[in-house]
């Protein structure tokens, strides 16, 4: 094999090395945008089904209690609703949608927590 050969040899194994790399490239890339795509779809419809408002039915409205003990802090965005949950376990939900949302806790408007079994 003369030189002439081994250079032709070598820059073709070269260049399919390099062929292999790049299309690997593209197909990590490919992979990346759809995992991305799903996992953005799922987390919004999870974000969507945890927002979304439940109407209680007439029968549950005759059963509701209304919390009228509240602490006078000097402002108020409304009256807050507890079924079947503590205070202290409201406040970690109300921290929670508030860190989650990014909104701060003074601009969200809580008017029924409820617990579901």
């Amino acid at each position: 094999m003369t030189l002439g050969d081994s250079l032709i040899v070598s820059l073709i194994g070269f260049s399919v090395v390099f062929i292999v790399l790049i299309v690997l490239s593209a197909l990590i890339q490919f992979q990346s945008l759809v995992l991305g795509y799903v996992a953005r779809s799922k987390f919004q419809g999870d974000r969507q089904e945890t927002l979304t408002a439940q109407v209680p039915a007439p029968e549950e409205k005759a059963l509701m209690t209304q919390r009228t003990d509240t602490v006078d802090t000097g402002w108020s965005a409304g009256e807050l609703r507890l079924i079947g949950v503590d205070e202290k376990t409201a406040a970690m939900i109300m921290a929670i949608v508030s860190h989650e949302s990014q909104i701060p806790l003074s601009e969200l408007q809580f008017k029924m927590i409820k617990a579901i079994d």
